[in-house]
């Protein structure tokens, strides 16, 4: 696990696979997803701090849940519940609830399509999103499979692109990190390529999908 610290006390713990976040406040902190379950997340955090952790989920995948275990429970949209184990205590997330951390207010923004119940944490001051796994360069981006909806997907793109010019920094779960902004233009002109059928898509060799290359990021996909 590979950490790296930020400024204000806001930490990346990177696995190789998935990145997760931490910020550390004076009375507790906040986790940003889990990891997968093997991906030691919970001792990277007893390694940085011994306060309280509330953990929230950009949304439930398995790379992004699979460390909630030591945990115990976490604040998720209702929408991804059931992909949780229902071992976990599951607290809703709701647009517009704020997490306040140290020199962090962390604004939910709900934005289904990678999954129906994927939010990004916006601190509005700092002009710094944390996407999940919504926003990316490169990619790949999922797409396909009975949790996701790629026109919820582009809708939600729509609804951040108004704010794009007062994201400053988009901290991404996945490959290139940090990213801009202008990254959700982007991701938004390929992914209604995708829908559109304007991008061809090549088999995947293991996966059960189509990999669709765009120009700023690519899709697994399955019309």
């Amino acid at each position: 696990m590979k950490i790296t610290a930020m400024e204000d006390q806001l930490y990346i713990l990177d696995d190789g696979r998935v990145r997760t976040f931490l910020i550390v406040g004076s009375e507790h902190a906040l986790l940003i997803d889990t990891g997968f379950a093997d991906s030691g997340v919970f001792e990277a955090v007893k390694e940085i701090t011994d306060l309280p952790v509330t953990v929230l989920l950009t949304h439930a995948d398995p790379d992004h849940s699979g460390g909630l275990g030591p945990f115990g429970e976490c604040f998720v949209m209702e929408a991804d519940w059931p992909m949780i184990d229902s071992k976990i205590i599951r607290h809703p997330l709701r647009e517009g609830d704020v997490f306040s951390c140290g020199a962090y207010k962390l604004e939910v923004i709900a934005i289904p399509g990678h999954t129906y119940g994927s939010a990004a944490f916006w601190d509005r001051e700092k002009g710094l999103m944390l996407s999940g796994d919504s926003l990316q360069k490169e990619g790949p981006i999922f797409m396909f499979g009975k949790n996701r909806n790629l026109d919820l997907y582009i809708e939600s793109l729509k609804k951040l692109l108004p704010f794009a010019d007062q994201i400053q920094t988009i901290l991404p779960s996945h490959h290139v990190c940090p990213i801009y902004g202008d990254s959700i233009e982007k991701d938004l002109k390929d992914a209604v390529a995708l829908r559109d059928g304007q991008l061809t898509g090549t088999p995947h060799p293991s996966l059960p999908c189509q990999v669709y290359q765009g120009a700023w990021t690519s899709f697994y996909y399955e019309p």
